[in-house]
């Protein structure tokens, strides 16, 4: 039923910006580019009123109506306006009007959209309504509806493009709870703000779980699922019920396969399926299932494949090659289901373990195999010495700390029969080349004190350079940073700030010299520095170390821009108590 108009000319004075109108809420407009124009010849184009209260409420035509006033306050006339009446007490039909009418004329903004539809929708207009009045797809109208139901604050950021538009949108996933999180964020200067990619990463979780990953029925799933409308996308917000009902199903295919015949691989989670390393063989051939799971829950079935080694060993047995008489004759079905593997292996895992806690000996010696060569469960990487600069590494790897390290790393590989593990290509991190289980072996065959020297190389070899467990360690030991280090070319190289550099001549030739040198060049007083170390015309100072190579590392000018120094006097809390030497008692 289409609403009903009429024209009429209205005076300036009956009329006012109707609070339905889409940009009621915004700033006076801009006008310049329409005012020349009106003064000249007036206003020709109806604006889109309604009756309101006493006067009328104006929909459409802020603009005209402003610049209608302008030439009323310059010219002292009572002007009037030429009005489209809109004959309609309903305020959906309104906003449809004022919407209508604006994007008819200056673009409406993805703001003024979003709350015009917000006002629509709570109007009672259905969805699907919205959609067909005014052409677009129910997608676009759920779209805009999410975007106007995020926090005003969120909204106000968009709008002084504090943010873009990918971030909105992938917003528009979170629940309010969320969105008050992000807030907190965004409003923490010392905090990281999620955005764009890392925003997604932030919202679903590292997996990105989304529902076409599902084998199950989505509607067995009573999770929340996080719905990307713009991306058409839903995603699981709980993985670990998402995994309880995709495992489910993985076991129910691993079923059928082996009554259909099949023997079956499952694959460990994100464990990726490289055909190169398998050969295309049929069921009747000995061909197996493998069953890739990826850890955002896609699953894929590979049909019809042997390792590499496993249909070696096949070619031998039929050639005859390496055929061994007195093995059993290999059976066509595993004697051991899959689920039932899983059972005795967790049951004796459980066993064995609990047997473990009463062998710390055993316990010790399995530690030292698993730090150096790793596990499936064990990953350990050695520190890096390797700089930015590289004066830097050369520096360090001449140094006697590291020389003596290396020292020892080549007697306990040789110890061992191990090499050093150096590949940047692999996703494995290990100290060296070997099996656990050899290395376990040759470890058993230790006596304490060895081991205990090879953990403590490991245990060494792993230490985080810069972290505050390293400044721990260097507070609980008997750390001789004198004989260890000294300053070399490379320190006085990248020593640049000229107040650290006169401190460190007040605090080696004191503050006099200090004083007389505070405008020469850094290279200048450096080497008065260095002058002090080596004795020239001066008793010679080579103990002198600066304040951040000290066993506790210190500052010079501001603590907080010195990290070794921060780090120290963090763990210096932390271990004051313990490591505060006991009082002497008197004497009697």
């Amino acid at each position: 039923m289409k609403n009903k108009m009429k024209l009429n000319d209205i005076p300036l004075t009956q009329l006012s910006i109707s609070k339905l109108n889409m940009r009621a809420k915004d700033k006076d407009p801009d006008i310049s580019d329409i005012l020349p124009s009106i003064r000249q010849h007036g206003v020709h184009q109806t604006l889109l009123v309604r009756p309101e209260g006493e006067g009328y409420g104006i929909l459409a035509g802020r603009r005209r109506f402003h610049a209608l006033l302008k030439v009323a306050e310059e010219t002292g006339e009572k002007l009037t306006a030429p009005c489209g009446v809109l004959e309609t007490d309903e305020d959906a039909v309104a906003i449809e009007a004022s919407l209508i009418e604006n994007l008819a004329r200056l673009p409406a903004t993805e703001l003024e959209q979003f709350s015009a539809f917000k006002k629509l929708k709570i109007k009672g207009r259905s969805i699907s309504e919205i959609a067909d009045y005014f052409g677009v797809t129910e997608l676009k109208v759920k779209r805009i509806l999410a975007l106007a139901s995020l926090k005003p604050a969120i909204l106000k950021m968009y709008e002084q493009e504090e943010i873009n538009v990918p971030t909105i949108r992938l917003l528009t996933m979170a629940s309010p709870t969320q969105q008050a999180e992000w807030l907190k964020l965004a409003g923490d200067e010392t905090q990281e703000t999620p955005t764009g990619h890392w925003l997604k990463t932030w919202l679903v979780g590292e997996q990105k779980i989304t529902t076409e990953a599902a084998l199950f029925d989505v509607k067995d799933y009573k999770g929340a699922i996080l719905t990307d409308l713009f991306g058409e996308t839903g995603y699981f917000a709980d993985p670990d019920l998402f995994w309880e009902l995709q495992n489910a199903k993985i076991s129910d295919m691993v079923s059928a396969y082996q009554v259909d015949g099949w023997t079956v691989e499952l694959l460990e989670r994100g464990q990726r399926f490289h055909d190169w390393n398998y050969v295309k063989r049929a069921k009747e051939a000995g061909g197996k299932v493998f069953l890739s799971v990826g850890t955002d829950g896609h699953v894929k079935a590979h049909e019809g494949y042997l390792t590499a080694e496993d249909a070696k060993k096949i070619q031998a047995i039929l050639t005859g090659a390496g055929a061994n008489p007195d093995k059993t004759k290999a059976t066509a079905k595993p004697e051991m289901s899959g689920p039932l593997v899983e059972y005795v292996n967790l049951h004796r895992h459980g066993a064995i373990r609990a047997s473990l806690l009463a062998r710390p000996d055993i316990a010790l010696r399995l530690s030292v195999a698993h730090m150096l060569v790793g596990s499936a469960l064990w990953s350990i990487a050695p520190q890096k010495t390797r700089a930015r600069k590289d004066a830097t590494t050369e520096s360090v790897a001449a140094s006697q700390g590291a020389t003596a390290f290396e020292k020892e790393r080549e007697a306990i590989y040789q110890l061992l029969d191990i090499i050093q593990f150096d590949s940047p290509y692999s996703p494995h991190k290990r100290l060296a080349e070997g099996d656990v289980v050899e290395i376990f072996v040759k470890v058993l065959a230790l006596n304490d004190a060895t081991v205990m020297r090879i953990l403590t190389f490991a245990m060494a070899e792993s230490l985080e350079a810069g972290s505050d467990i390293m400044e721990a360690t260097a507070q609980t030991i008997d750390v001789d940073m004198a004989s260890l280090w000294e300053p070399d070319d490379a320190f006085f190289d990248i020593l640049r700030d000229k107040k650290v550099i006169n401190t460190i001549v007040g605090e080696i030739a004191g503050e006099r010299t200090a004083k007389a040198h505070l405008t020469d060049t850094g290279a200048k007083q450096k080497q008065i520095i260095r002058n002090r170390i080596a004795g020239h015309g001066c008793e010679a100072d080579k103990a002198w170390r600066p304040r951040w190579m000290q066993t506790i590392p210190s500052h010079y000018l501001d603590i907080e821009t010195t990290p070794p120094a921060g780090a120290a006097k963090r763990m210096k809390a932390k271990l004051g108590k313990l490591l505060a030497k006991p009082a002497k008692k008197k004497a009697a």
